[in-house]
């Protein structure tokens, strides 16, 4: 009997928060052994004495500190501020549907928003940035900061609509502005831990308020030295003692490690997943949080900067900084000035490239003196995003040749923009041969595939993941796109990527398993349970908590449970974080704890009514418990949000036929299957409703899904099933015949293949066939008893071979 697939629930997606926290730290020195810092104690705001307290003793540093763009990150907005650093601003700015006027008067600044004959104005209460851009907050009910609709650029001198200038331009699809009043855009759930120090944001769920605190704005000392008050006095003793102090009394970083100074940068200039409540220095990165790759189109498939992404990503593709003896610290100083700026700018790339630096027009192919002989300029071009100028920290030489591929930006074209990319790859490719550009070409061309679903090159990818020289950002983009790949060969790589030295890769390993619930699996992320490092335990919790609890032994509970609660504490930690209760939802239903799953669902909609698969979610939760009302009325509450969105509108079909509204159901299912045409499931579902009345359109639609979804005995067996039904025998035997000779055959394909052989007369075929059957250790031993004895009742009436 042929069955239609009831609703599935999606694969758990990481919430990608931008949840950022800074250091600000001094100068240090890469170490090739990690320094011991001692735990610094939860201390309350009153043991952090601020950064007017280092101004006795630090006077010289506490001064470049206060102008950097550091120790600025916010500012209250005064009317000097505004005297100085902003400029009149005589019309309106149209946005969708509004338009915008900033105001700057010698009583205050304040921004109008005008919405047809409706007007109504934003005091400006703080400024935020400065480098490139000045965003301003505005205080909104329920103790909201909010980032105001109208930024100004510093460099232009001029205003510009703030969320119209972050629409991402991505190849193939669209992207359209956000409300400046959306999430996204409120300080006190998405910006705040980058621009102010010893924050609390007090946020009340159960109210749906913030009581946000703050020591002082911008980043001050005791971000990355931790709190003073101890250190404040032992030096006043000692100095009242005329005595050496016998305790620094706060955190050194001068023999940090390099991944002890590149981690106090990296929750600030990284889009990342925060797995704590908060990071201490010293303290390494992967501890606290997870980072996301090239899986996400704010890159390019070769790794360039598209949209925002706060440097760290393309950092970790650094070779210089993979070989371990470059850090942060070596450019930039502690306020985030350069260390090499003007006529010393190529001193950054001493010792190791001095033959380089020393004769660099021979290696650059420009003027000595001129901006083409600067390593920056060809190994860290400048791209632009919402108007934020940023460098490339990749340090990779131009890719022309991705350009052509990708139009990712090249450094050549970028100063060169009136010449093309063609042109720039023949002259790179004169000066430096035609083999340095393969490394990237390759990756991103596999990287692109794989965004594409184009499995056909799946043993390549899978290659790469595991082979020598991987690159670690790269290995991990693709094991974390694989999640959408169904074929299963997949996992023998995925399971081998737990062994990889990177924290990185080896977190979106144990990420992947979660869609693969089979005991080979289960047995893998054990052994990653207790990982050194957290990200790695907090993903293999999450994966092991989509297992039985059965599953787990008395033996492996107790790591079992540790992994998963670290896993838990993520999502715990960002109470006012929409995607973190979502996440909660899909944990409690795979612990088959339903309500507790439909109020995190519901919590997370209240948060962001536009978080679509919530609603979805939901929707599968209410059919589990036979409410199919709600479930209906959940999926439709989705589809207002996307109307085309293919899951939104497969689950639908589904409830729409399990209610007897065939019609409705297949209209819902020929919609998923134009938006995703690729939707093995939608494609299986719809075939099996058009059975009856349309049999070759049927017949076409599972063959789409099970060439889609080979690995789907299931499909594999309907699609035969209604071969022989339409006198197609042939076909529906060399389907069957195709899924013996894999290795998941069920009994069922050994019987429907028997059973046909049969009918044509083809005894010795259909004994054939029984034998397999009974040979194959893989299917279950009352299946093989069964065949078994059918073979020995079909031997005695069958007369001998001869």
């Amino acid at each position: 009997m042929i069955h239609i697939n009831r609703m599935f629930s999606s694969t758990c997606i990481l919430a990608i928060a931008l949840f950022l926290l800074f250091c600000n730290f001094s100068h240090c020195v890469a170490m090739s052994k990690p320094v011991d810092v001692p735990p610094v104690k939860d201390v309350p705001l009153t043991d952090f004495t601020g950064s007017v307290s280092c101004i006795q003793c630090h006077e010289k540093f506490y001064e470049l500190w206060a102008t950097s763009f550091h120790g600025l990150a916010m500012q209250p907005y005064t009317n000097k501020f505004g005297a100085e650093e902003l400029t009149a601003h005589d019309d309106f700015l149209q946005g969708a549907g509004k338009s915008y006027r900033a105001f700057i008067t010698d009583k205050k600044g304040y921004v109008v928003v005008r919405r047809g004959d409706e007007e109504k104005s934003y005091d400006i209460a703080e400024v935020l940035g400065g480098k490139n851009v000045y965003y301003f907050l505005t205080p909104l009910e329920r103790g909201r900061l909010q980032v105001l609709p109208l930024a100004y650029d510093v460099r232009k001198k001029e205003w510009f609509d703030t969320t119209a200038s972050a629409v991402r331009h991505f190849a193939g699809s669209q992207d359209e502005a956000i409300d400046w009043m959306d999430i996204p855009l409120t300080f006190n759930t998405s910006c705040f831990s980058c621009h102010i120090s010893q924050l609390s944001t007090n946020y009340d769920l159960k109210t749906d308020t913030y009581d946000t605190v703050w020591a002082e704005p911008g980043i001050n000392c005791e971000t990355c030295h931790g709190p003073s008050g101890e250190h404040v006095r032992h030096f006043q003793k000692a100095a009242l003692e005329n005595k050496k102090p016998k305790e620094l009394g706060l955190v050194s970083t001068k023999n940090f490690d390099v991944d002890q100074v590149d981690g106090m940068c990296g929750p600030c200039h990284a889009k990342m997943r925060p797995l704590t409540a908060g990071f201490k220095p010293g303290e390494k990165y992967f501890d606290h949080y997870d980072m996301v790759t090239l899986e996400d189109n704010d890159f390019y498939p070769d790794g360039r900067d598209l949209g925002e992404n706060y440097t760290f990503t393309l950092w970790r593709m650094n070779k210089c900084a993979e070989s371990g003896q470059l850090d942060c610290m070596h450019c930039h100083t502690s306020s985030g000035r350069d260390r090499f700026a003007g006529d010393k700018a190529n001193q950054a790339c001493l010792p190791c490239h001095e033959e380089l630096v020393n004769n660099v027009s021979a290696h650059s192919h420009h003027e000595p003196d001129s901006e083409g002989s600067k390593c920056k300029t060809c190994h860290m071009p400048k791209t632009e995003f919402a108007r934020m100028v940023r460098h490339d920290h990749s340090f990779r030489s131009p890719t022309p040749k991705t350009t052509i591929a990708y139009k990712s930006p090249n450094a050549c074209n970028i100063c060169h923009a009136d010449e093309t990319d063609v042109w720039a790859d023949k002259y790179v490719t004169d000066w430096y041969g035609d083999s340095y550009q393969d490394e990237t070409v390759y990756f991103a061309s596999l990287i692109d595939d794989a965004r594409k679903g184009k499995w056909d090159r799946l043993d390549e990818m899978l290659k790469y993941i595991t082979g020598k020289g991987r690159q670690e950002v790269v290995a991990t983009s693709l094991i974390r796109i694989l999640e959408r790949c169904p074929d299963n060969k997949k996992w023998d790589t995925i399971i081998a990527a737990l062994k990889d030295s990177s924290p990185l890769v080896r977190a979106a390993a144990a990420s992947a398993l979660s869609g693969n619930s089979t005991e080979k699996a289960f047995n893998a992320l054990l052994t990653v349970a207790d990982d050194r490092w957290r990200v790695v335990r907090s993903q293999a919790g999450s994966a092991i908590s989509t297992f039985p609890p059965q599953m787990i032994s008395e033996e492996n509970k107790i790591k079992s449970q540790k992994a998963i609660a670290e896993y838990l504490t993520s999502l715990q930690n960002r109470p006012d974080d929409a995607l973190s209760h979502y996440n909660l939802g899909n944990y409690y239903s795979n612990q088959g704890n339903l309500e507790k799953a439909i109020d995190s669902y519901n919590i997370s909609t209240k948060l962001r009514s536009d978080l679509l698969m919530s609603h979805v979610n939901a929707s599968i939760i209410h059919a589990r418990l036979g409410k199919t009302q709600e479930a209906e009325t959940s999926l439709r509450s989705a589809l207002v949000i996307d109307p085309n969105n293919a899951v939104g509108n497969f689950n639908l079909g589904l409830l729409l036929a399990e209610k007897g509204n065939l019609d409705g159901a297949k209209k819902c299912l020929h919609l998923a299957l134009k938006t995703s045409p690729d939707f093995a499931e939608a494609a299986y579902n719809l075939g099996i409703m058009l059975a009856q009345s349309s049999p070759s359109e049927a017949i076409e639609l599972c063959q789409k899904a099970y060439r889609l979804r080979s690995e789907n005995i299931r499909y594999g067996y309907t699609l035969a099933f209604f071969l022989n039904q339409n006198a197609r025998t042939g076909e529906a035997i060399a389907v069957l015949v195709k899924m013996i000779n894999s290795s998941n055959a069920t009994a069922d394909i050994y019987a429907f293949l028997a059973q046909i052989y049969s009918n044509q007369g083809r005894k010795n075929e259909a004994l054939d066939i029984y034998r397999k059957a009974v040979e194959n250790e893989n299917l279950p031993a009352q299946d093989r008893y069964r065949f078994e004895a059918t073979l020995r009742s079909l031997q005695k009436t069958q007369p001998m071979r001869q």
